[in-house]
């Protein structure tokens, strides 16, 4: 479909859009004027991780085409936890672990969007970051509850399947979960109210919840906002995006390092090659066509492409460079031991102590059991946490790191 707008033109040409409401609205809207628009995003730990990524680039976007992005942490939300899909209720997290988790989320936005003057809301299209916890702390109980409680019907918010999915497994609800609904609609309602804010973004888990923000933004005020949500991203062969052997693929590098970061996109299967590239780079159109043309071995070149440029838009430029060398090092010439320090190891087996200071990483076993204490040790994409582990060494070499910039390999007996 075509539409008037770059904003919605770029969102379907690349593959973002799942739900509309009311498109044509939306797209006349965007179309005239800048529409500022938020996604939520609730601090849970201090990192964000590669399944929230299709949303910042939702944010990206918006941006790109003339657009205000609002980027929300859940300073008040973040209290509770969004019960959406969930098996059960989040764990709780303390007035200072949201705090501390908002201020190191927030310096991964600052790689994707460009910010106004720290606390100010900036220019039109200057992205801005705002904290729920400014309007949800100061709540009353009764009165919110007799001036937004009454626009919500029990018997509809039973009916979504994020309450319906925990209801259905018998697995309990708590009153506190079931208010979070309540409190992302209302959260809709203010930045409507306070920032003009008019469209609200989000994962294909989040429709009931935007409709409900929608729908009270017109029953409170009289206002028109928009939605938009975005497919669940899964890769080709059907497992969750972001999710990996090791863990999950964390954005900053101080919970995942540059190589490991450049080498899951590199990893990417072949089918999800031009889907990844539309979503997660800056790639024109026509050359992401061209790439994923290509066949049989020269798809890799196109895997590199991404990885390179996934890489470079969230951990910057040189730590692309400093991956894609390590990676033609290790993957190119370390097999025959070329590049990287190599050790042979006999019977399949090697202790993880043992293994740092053969390959020169540990002058002592005290060195290599702080550096592996520090979290500074690592088998693949895997951190160490077990002084005692034993690496298992098969076919294939297994690299072993030490920090960020030194890596090796470890091989088997002939």
């Amino acid at each position: 479909m075509t539409y008037a707008s770059d904003l919605l033109n770029t969102l379907s040409t690349r593959g973002y859009i799942h739900q509309l409401t009311d498109a044509e609205a939306l797209d006349a809207l965007a179309a005239k004027q800048v529409v500022p628009g938020y996604i939520g995003f609730d601090p849970t730990a201090p990192s964000l991780h590669v399944g929230s990524l299709v949303q910042i680039m939702l944010l990206r976007r918006l941006q790109q085409t003339g657009h205000k992005p609002i980027v929300l942490m859940g300073g008040g939300t973040g209290k509770i936890g969004d019960p959406s899909f969930k098996d059960e209720a989040r764990k709780l997290l303390g007035e200072e672990g949201i705090k501390a988790n908002v201020a190191s989320i927030k310096r991964i936005f600052e790689r994707f969007l460009t910010f106004g003057p720290e606390g100010e809301m900036g220019g039109p299209t200057d992205a801005v970051m705002l904290d729920n916890a400014e309007w949800l702390d100061r709540l009353e109980y009764i009165p919110f509850l007799r001036e937004v409680g009454q626009h919500f019907s029990v018997n509809r918010m039973l009916s979504f399947d994020s309450v319906k999915l925990r209801l259905d497994r018998e697995q309990s609800l708590s009153f506190l979960e079931f208010n979070y609904m309540i409190l992302q609609a209302y959260d809709f309602r203010e930045l409507a109210h306070r920032h003009g804010c008019r469209l609200q973004m989000g994962g294909s888990d989040q429709w009931g919840n935007i409709v409900n923000g929608i729908e009270l933004a017109r029953r409170m005020d009289g206002t028109e906002v928009f939605g938009v949500t975005t497919p669940l991203i899964t890769t080709a062969d059907g497992g969750k995006m972001g999710k990996t052997m090791a863990g999950a693929v964390w954005l900053h590098e101080d919970q995942l390092p540059h190589f490991d970061y450049w080498q899951f996109w590199r990893n990417t299967d072949d089918r999800d090659v031009g889907r990844f590239l539309r979503l997660f780079t800056d790639l024109p159109l026509d050359e992401i066509a061209r790439l994923e043309a290509l066949e049989g071995a020269e798809i890799n070149e196109a895997k590199k492409v991404l990885a390179n440029a996934a890489t470079a838009m969230c951990r910057g430029s040189a730590a692309a460079e400093e991956a894609a060398e390590t990676a033609r090092r290790t993957f190119e010439e370390g097999s025959a031991g070329a590049a990287l320090p190599t050790i042979t190891v006999e019977g399949g087996t090697i202790g993880v102590v043992d293994a740092l200071i053969a390959l020169g990483f540990a002058k002592s076993k005290g060195e290599a059991r702080r550096l592996i204490a520090g979290g500074g040790a690592r088998i693949g994409a895997e951190k160490v946490t077990d002084e005692a582990q034993m690496i298992v060494v098969g076919a294939e070499p297994v690299r072993l790191s030490a920090g960020r910039k030194n890596h090796g390999l470890l091989i088997p007996a002939e």
